[in-house]
């Protein structure tokens, strides 16, 4: 017989999440999965841009249910070619989507207590599931599938990994991503937590949201949310346990948080392509603890990973071990070459953000850095009261001069997307708009 997993791993009366309205238990978001899983229309994916996390729980659940694969993190500018690539495209969505050009079915969920107990769904563990797209800062998204045992799994190993036994789950992230979609969706119906579905993106929203939510609160956030979060509200009310990820968390900013909070900061480390695959409390060093079930394999060629009903996917980041894991050295991508000399393009960016009054900043390579023997690192950055000449100055005392930036553009603010991250483009075209100005 082939292995299934249940839908649920949760008491039928088990709050499964919380929205502003009140808790939703199993039977009731049961319902309203079996609900819109009788409404979808024939056709083999599912467009899902639930705004909602609730709404996004549901949809993503009822397409599974009904044999459809998600199509995730996707840009709904991106719908008409995404309908030519994946054949019977259905999009779900619980707002107007205008023009897309494809069917769309409203995503309402009641979250109201049926009268009989729904039936709990039992997926085979080879189904796929899902097709989470990268999220495209560094080029075109990449699509990764994801099967159903898969993801099931890497929510059981998170729970384990983090010691989860009650209370609530606040996401300041978007459920669309790999990092949202594990922590704040997955992990509620397979741990015994509580995922919170209101708002939670603004301090006071965060805080809003501590205060409402029942027993201990893991707060699943970004390095960029947890310094917005520090310096807009120190009065927060403290979360239990915080997780960051989607870029690397300065350990001066965890002390911080830990001593603000007093809660543990940790750090989950992973990727689209496989997930999330390890953690580690960031003020204890630097050394990352894998996640159980999952069989790493660090080589000089490079490293890969494989898990139960994944296969063996190769990492873009330079891992060394280490007798307690292992440490990132970097991404392969991000080693700088300038005049002999190499530099991690994340260690540049953290010397950067560590120069006092600079708020936010990031270096940019030209793409010609290795055809044109003058091209030279580019540094932007957001730091009010201070001059281009005074970061320069600064940066002179901790780095190489060899990468130290042509230019200090400031602006206002970086163009980073919901997760803190920065697509290149965009990093492209405040250089170009610096230079006609």
């Amino acid at each position: 017989m082939h292995a299934r997993e249940p839908l649920l791993d949760r008491p039928d009366a088990a709050p499964v999440f919380h929205r502003t309205q009140g808790p939703v238990s199993a039977a009731a978001f049961l319902h309203d999965v079996h609900r819109l899983a009788a409404r979808l229309p024939q056709g083999r994916h599912l467009v899902n841009l639930c705004r909602d996390r609730y709404a996004f729980a549901v949809a993503f659940a009822a397409g599974l249910v009904a044999g459809r694969i998600a199509l995730l993190n996707v840009d709904p500018a991106a719908l008409p070619a995404l309908a030519a690539a994946y054949a019977g495209c259905t999009v779900a969505a619980d707002w107007a989507v205008p023009g897309c050009g494809l069917p769309v079915i409203p995503v309402e969920p009641a979250a109201a207590s049926p009268d009989t107990p729904p039936a709990n769904p039992a997926i085979p563990s080879a189904q796929l599931a899902a097709i989470v797209f990268t999220s495209g800062s560094t080029g075109a998204p990449v699509p990764h599938p994801k099967r159903w045992g898969a993801l099931v799994a890497r929510s059981r190993a998170a729970a384990r990994q983090f010691a989860l036994e009650g209370g609530s789950v606040i996401g300041t992230v978007p459920p669309q991503h790999m990092y949202g979609f594990e922590l704040t969706v997955l992990l509620p119906l397979h741990a015994p937590v509580t995922g919170w579905c209101g708002p939670a993106f603004f301090p006071g929203d965060v805080g809003a949201a501590l205060l409402a939510c029942a027993g201990p609160s893991t707060l699943v956030t970004t390095p960029l949310q947890v310094r917005a979060l520090l310096q807009a509200d120190p009065a927060l009310p403290p979360p239990y346990l915080c997780i960051s990820a989607t870029a690397p968390l300065d350990s001066a900013l965890a002390a911080r948080a830990e001593a603000a909070w007093a809660a543990p900061v940790m750090e989950i480390f992973g990727a689209t392509e496989c997930g999330s695959i390890a953690s580690r409390r960031t003020t204890e060093g630097p050394d990352w603890s894998l996640y159980p079930g999952l069989d790493l394999v660090i080589d000089p060629g490079g490293t890969t990973v494989a898990a139960p009903f994944m296969d063996r996917v190769p990492l873009a980041d330079v891992l060394e071990a280490t007798p307690s894991g292992f440490r990132l050295l970097g991404r392969r991508t991000d080693l700088v070459k300038l005049g002999g000399r190499r530099a991690s393009l994340l260690g540049l960016n953290e010397l950067l953000v560590r120069l006092p009054g600079v708020d936010d900043g990031a270096f940019v390579v030209p793409d010609d850095l290795d055809q044109r023997s003058t091209a030279r690192l580019v540094a932007i950055v957001v730091a009010p009261g201070r001059t281009s000449i005074d970061i320069l100055a600064d940066l002179r005392r901790v780095l190489d001069p060899v990468f130290l930036p042509r230019r200090v553009i400031r602006v206002d603010s970086l163009p980073r997307n919901a997760l803190g991250k920065l697509p290149r483009q965009a990093l492209l075209l405040l250089m170009e708009q610096a230079g006609a100005a």
